[in-house]
């Protein structure tokens, strides 16, 4: 009797589910372009859910921080499927508290390894221009956000909150590629840059114009930023090492 190797098996799985996203993909653009906003976005919300199955099945060594990212973001994009069933305010701040969180994990991932002491001091610069360009960029998507959510409604704190987070990821995963200088880092970065540039597409979709090239964009914005998240999770570290290095650096 002929048995599979687990390595095959595991393998024949991630083929399965990476096809399967890619497919979920190519499906989710073909619906909007077709004006089927509801199909397109379900299978836009199913495709980080195959992602995260895919990562449970090929990395062994799995971060809790970056599996919370994860199974939160998923949480949150499957809850398209129950939106009819619940009222709007329990949709709008459960899943947007979700994705906050998932960001938030995410940025504790990316902020964990860093020596704090050797970025102020190697980075002051740096620090300063982020700071400068993220108050700016705050300030513009909540400029666009204005006319359609009042100052006084907890909807406009949420977008607040949504959007720092979401830039504080992008800085800090930039100061950890300057840190770090490796590829599991740069591949951070990538995913970080996709997914803001992803929101702000997606901002001005929702916001300003209803083009179904914006959202066809700033899909395949999220799509390449779970790309490269799943590609650094997938890449080993000499961890080792890299102490050993950054332990004399700070020295």
């Amino acid at each position: 009797m002929f048995v599979l190797q687990p390595k095959i098996v595991i393998m024949n799985k991630s083929k399965v589910l990476v096809i399967l996203a890619l497919l979920l993909y190519i499906l989710s653009v073909v619906f909007q372009f077709s004006d089927e906003d509801v199909i397109a976005n379900a299978l836009k919300s199913i495709i980080l859910p195959v992602v995260t199955l895919l990562y449970f099945v090929t990395v062994k060594r799995k971060s809790l921080f970056f599996t919370l990212f994860l199974v939160l973001f998923s949480i949150s994009d499957l809850m398209i499927f129950i939106v009819p069933y619940i009222s709007h305010d329990i949709d709008y701040f459960l899943g947007n508290s979700l994705y906050i969180l998932a960001y938030a994990s995410l940025l504790v991932e990316v902020s964990k390894s860093i020596s704090i002491v050797y970025v102020l001091r190697n980075y002051k610069i740096h620090l300063l221009v982020l700071t400068i360009l993220n108050i700016y960029l705050i300030y513009v998507l909540q400029v666009i956000v204005d006319p359609f959510v009042s100052h006084q409604t907890n909807e406009y704190y949420i977008e607040l909150i949504y959007n720092i987070v979401m830039l504080l990821l992008l800085s800090v995963s930039l100061v950890n590629y300057f840190y770090r200088d490796n590829v599991k880092s740069l591949s951070m970065f990538i995913g970080a840059l996709c997914i803001v540039f992803g929101e702000v597409i997606w901002v001005a979709y929702t916001y300003i114009s209803e083009r179904n090239l914006l959202n066809a964009v700033s899909t395949t914005l999220y799509v390449l930023a779970f790309y490269f998240f799943y590609k650094q999770s997938k890449i080993e570290q000499e961890v080792e090492r890299e102490e050993v290095n950054m332990l004399i650096n700070n020295h």
